[in-house]
């Protein structure tokens, strides 16, 4: 059996859904698939998940969202009279949404989880109306039918162990059966959203609640590339990498998966394949718990910007017990996360997300990091850039750190940190903002220039 997801992309239109319905009926084995609400239909269009967060926060401030509930159903209308559907769909989904906006607004947060949900829901009830007008058994399945309950936890939701157990009752359901993604139900019945790429998680949830062979992964690419194809034109796309390698790249910036989306079904031991929804005959690329290593090193380069560091140098600092635990709990006091703390004998850093952190903050924390440590020297570096250099090969490889820095060197590129994970799976350079694109051009020159596209 196989777990199927479809993306926003692949479900923007009736054109779209009708590919949808093909690849679906082509396999018997596709017995549940997981949709996104509608998305993009081109660059400049709005996803519906967009429209719906406008509508909410236009209800909870003004108590009217006219321009932005009009869009929505118009954008669901058009997709019901392309797939001549009758207009009893739009009804059903103009009332739904109305009532719900209409609903209790003294919990903002709970409100607009529940608006944003109902994308993935109403298009869930649409799809499986077009399936049935087909002549397909299909039925659509509500999450808290199924028993997907997850934490009371607004946006980032986690699935709950009990949830499994309900759900692998759904291999006993005849027909296609229609699962929105994106949201579950906590344990007093109210709507909680997964965090971004919220219907990849719920479609990893399936696959491990239903013991599937296979998770399937539809989107609008035919693979995922060894790199940002916008920054590298006609990148070497990859057949198979594993779990850690796709979470490594996920982290640092890849937009094919969140870094959490696949945790469940890695848990469970299934390998996922995504593929392109416009031209499924394609391999595509596997995911999977362990693959055979080529003479490479390096499979994947990801990068992501806005980030800083806290630089804090003590003689000795290595020797002093403790010094690394007192420097993360005054972080811990500002309410603040670290990504990496690359460290030496006398001096650490502090890697995070700048949005986390103003000038006034940065003023409290270096006083008490030179008060309490007494630091010789504290200072925070800010528009920097991480570039992931990810392979599970570089565990077996010699001299891998050496030539990725050779290349930074020939470009110009001044490294301000490098960090290796203990997993050997991924190594971390720090550099400018500015210096972004030309490092990981120089990156893939020296790791995949003369490897066969």
């Amino acid at each position: 059996m196989k777990i199927v997801k479809f993306g926003g992309s692949s479900l923007a239109t009736g054109e779209q859904i009708e590919k949808v319905f093909n690849i679906v009926t082509s396999d018997p084995e596709r017995k549940i698939v997981v949709v996104s609400a509608p998305g993009k239909r081109h660059a400049q269009d709005a996803k519906v998940t967009d429209l719906l967060i406008d509508c909410a926060k236009g209800y909870l401030q003004f108590g009217e969202a006219k321009s932005s509930f009009e869009a929505v159903i118009e954008r669901y209308d058009l997709i019901a009279r392309e797939l001549s559907l009758s207009d009893e769909i739009i009804r059903n989904i103009h009332d739904d949404l109305l009532t719900l906006l209409n609903s209790d607004k003294s919990r903002p947060e709970k409100y607009l989880d529940a608006v944003k949900a109902s994308g993935e829901d109403n298009n869930a009830k649409l799809i499986s109306t077009y399936f049935k007008q087909r002549g397909i058994e299909a039925h659509y399945v509500n999450p808290k039918e199924a028993g997907l309950i997850v934490s009371d936890e607004p946006g980032c939701a986690q699935v709950l162990p009990e949830s499994y157990k309900s759900l692998y009752k759904l291999r006993e359901r005849s027909g296609v059966l229609i699962f929105p993604g994106f949201f579950g139900y906590n344990k007093k019945g109210e709507v909680v959203t997964f965090s971004r790429s919220g219907s990849d998680i719920t479609g990893s949830i399936l696959a491990n609640g239903t013991k599937a062979d296979l998770y399937e992964n539809f989107t609008d690419v035919d693979a995922v590339y060894s790199v940002n194809p916008a920054i590298i034109a006609n990148p070497k796309e990859l057949r198979e990498l594993t779990y850690r390698e796709m979470r490594e790249l996920s982290y640092a910036g890849f937009s094919v998966f969140h870094d959490e989306a696949l945790m469940p079904a890695f848990r469970a031991g299934i390998p996922v394949n995504i593929k392109n929804t416009n031209d499924p005959s394609k391999t595509g690329t596997k995911i999977v718990n362990e693959r055979e290593h080529t003479d490479t090193p390096v499979i994947g380069i990801a990068s992501d910007n806005g980030f800083c560091s806290i630089y804090v140098s003590k003689y000795l600092l290595n020797r002093e017990i403790g010094f690394g635990r007192r420097l993360l709990h005054i972080l811990e006091d500002f309410n603040l996360s670290f990504e990496h703390m690359p460290s030496g004998i006398d001096d650490i850093s502090i890697i995070l997300r700048q949005d986390q952190i103003d000038r006034k903050q940065e003023e409290h924390i270096m006083m008490r990091i030179k008060d309490e440590l007494q630091a010789d020297d504290v200072k925070v570096e800010y528009d920097l850039a991480i570039i992931m250099v990810v392979g599970e090969g570089m565990r077996r490889n010699v001299g891998t750190a050496a030539r990725a820095s050779n290349a930074l060197a020939r470009e110009g590129v001044n490294i301000e940190m490098i960090n290796q994970g203990s997993s050997e799976v991924s190594m971390m350079f720090g550099v400018k903002e500015v210096d972004e694109y030309r490092a990981v051009q120089a990156l893939y020159e020296e790791f995949f220039a003369s490897v066969p596209v």
